[in-house]
């Protein structure tokens, strides 16, 4: 059987780099049509072709390909508190997120296709406190299950260690001389690799995204068993 072409296509690439290049509402509106037949109808694509993909790895992980409300991330940015006030991201992102998520800071598999960088991964970004106070308190209770997870051959070969912002010091209530105590420090538990844009554009990429949320199903479990979701 031949392998699913990938829905992503040189347009894709194109349109977001003249986006970088004219970030504003006036060209966007001019070249919406381009949006919604090269970047998100590729991207609701890739999210439908995952969906048996995941279902391998755990029922529990959503892949909704609904244009608005689904595993996809708006286009819009919100620049209510930032500096940049340009109004539109200039990558698609799209985020398979645990059926008891209901934001971005839920456990999930991650893909993020831009001109600068193609990111695929998976974990949890920006935990609330409570959830992150559960996060390192399993790392310091069940310390061999953490070693599996950061030794796992695949995780390694794959995605190399767990990444994510860190505080300076350890967190309070823990040892400075825990053996562990950097993977402590972490604010997010996340994992990437980051694919060339030809490879993004081969028949193989589905795969080779299913391949590496594989390789982070480990890290995915212990953050799950961590905040007493089901795997």
């Amino acid at each position: 059987m031949p392998k699913q072409k990938s829905p992503f296509t040189q347009k894709t690439y194109r349109f977001l780099s003249e986006l970088e290049k004219n970030n504003n509402r006036e060209w966007f509106k001019a070249n919406k049509d381009r949006y919604e037949r090269d970047v998100k109808e590729p991207m609701l694509e890739f999210i439908a072709s995952m969906q048996k993909s995941l279902g391998k790895i755990s029922r529990y992980i959503v892949a909704d390909p609904s244009p608005s409300g689904g595993s996809m991330f708006r286009i819009y940015r919100d620049t209510r508190f930032a500096t940049d006030k340009t109004p539109y991201k200039t990558h698609v992102a799209a985020q398979f997120r645990h059926k008891a998520g209901r934001d971005a800071h839920a456990p999930g598999f991650y893909v993020h296709i831009g001109t600068d960088e193609n990111i695929v991964g998976g974990g949890i970004w920006h935990p609330g406190s409570p959830a992150l106070a559960l996060i390192r308190a399993r790392i310091d209770a069940r310390i061999k299950d953490w070693e599996k997870v950061i030794t796992n051959k695949k995780f390694r070969e794959v995605l190399g260690d767990v990444g994510g912002d860190k505080l300076v010091r350890p967190p309070r209530g823990y040892d400075p001389m825990h053996q562990y105590v950097e993977h402590l420090k972490h604010k997010d538990y996340v994992c990437g690799v980051n694919f060339l844009r030809r490879r993004v554009m081969m028949s193989s990429f589905q795969d080779e995204v299913a391949e590496t949320f594989n390789a982070a199903a480990p890290l995915m479990k212990f953050l799950c068993d961590a905040l007493g979701l089901p795997w």
